[in-house]
């Protein structure tokens, strides 16, 4: 995994934040214009509002990009977007400049092929499984098979938080694979019957399995409540005053009817 110094962005997230200003000149605020970019955890989600949004408000365009939380924030400071999305457990200090307002809550589940037989892991097997410490699947009682520990990139706000809930301060096992959204790390998990990676809550399908951690099912009833621990906050990042037509939109995402929608394709309430 590449190394990277102190208060420089990976070259990844630097090209992203790169390609969003280049390619938002056409797509930033004109009229009732408003681009976010950032989570792609949150992504799908917000593109299910945005198309709820145009529908029922005419003229309005929302452009949703990706890229990470991290180009999330950085996307907010400069301008490239009027919302940068984040999904962290705790903001940067760079972010200090922006606004930020919680739109939803998200838990993070650990996910392997529907074929593998483990069930569970306690915190301590999935550090050591994650950590690389735990290398072979027989050791939990799954199959004699290598484990493949398959993660988000540096940048993902997934990523961020799922290291400091899970990880703990231990590194990343070696020779893990990276995939840059939460549903390619789906479709390489459900293509692997030896993978384990971490997805958000909400987007858990048939194609994997989910694991108990510590003993409780990743569901959202036992995030809202407190008993799954493995879950964040979804922000909106913003700079400055808002255009009125940037304060609807963020308005409607907090309205009862957009709250429901992202409680409906799995996510939770801000409030």
């Amino acid at each position: 995994m590449k190394t990277r110094s102190k208060g420089t962005m990976p070259v990844c997230t630097s090209l992203a934040v790169l390609g969003l200003l280049l390619g938002s000149g056409c797509s930033r605020s004109t009229g009732r214009s408003v681009t976010l970019a950032g989570s792609t955890a949150f992504q799908p989600f917000a593109e299910k509002l945005a198309e709820r949004y145009m529908a029922t408000h005419a003229g309005a365009r929302v452009n949703v990009q990706g890229g990470g939380s991290a180009v999330g924030i950085q996307s907010a400071l400069s301008g490239a977007a009027e919302i940068g999305m984040a999904d962290l457990l705790q903001l940067p200090d760079e972010a200090k400049a922006l606004s930020a307002t919680i739109v939803a809550r998200d838990g993070i589940a650990i996910v392997v092929h529907p074929k593998n037989p483990v069930v569970a892991l306690s915190a301590e097997q999935a550090r050591a499984v994650f950590s690389g410490k735990t290398a072979n699947w027989k050791v939990l009682g799954g199959p004699d098979a290598a484990i493949r520990v398959i993660s988000r990139e540096e940048g993902s706000g997934t990523r961020r938080s799922f290291d400091k809930l899970v990880l703990a301060g231990e590194a990343l096992a070696a020779g893990s694979l990276f995939q840059n959204s939460n549903g390619t790390v789906r479709e390489a998990v459900a293509s692997d019957a030896a993978a384990v990676g971490y997805v958000s809550v909400g987007l858990v399908n048939k194609r994997v399995k989910a694991l108990k951690y510590n003993g409780v099912d990743p569901t959202n009833a036992d995030v809202a409540n407190g008993t799954y621990p493995l879950a964040r906050p979804i922000f909106f990042l913003t700079r400055g005053a808002l255009a009125p037509h940037v304060q609807e939109f963020v308005d409607y995402v907090l309205s009862p009817e957009a709250q429901g929608i992202l409680e409906h394709e799995g996510l939770i309430r801000a409030k």
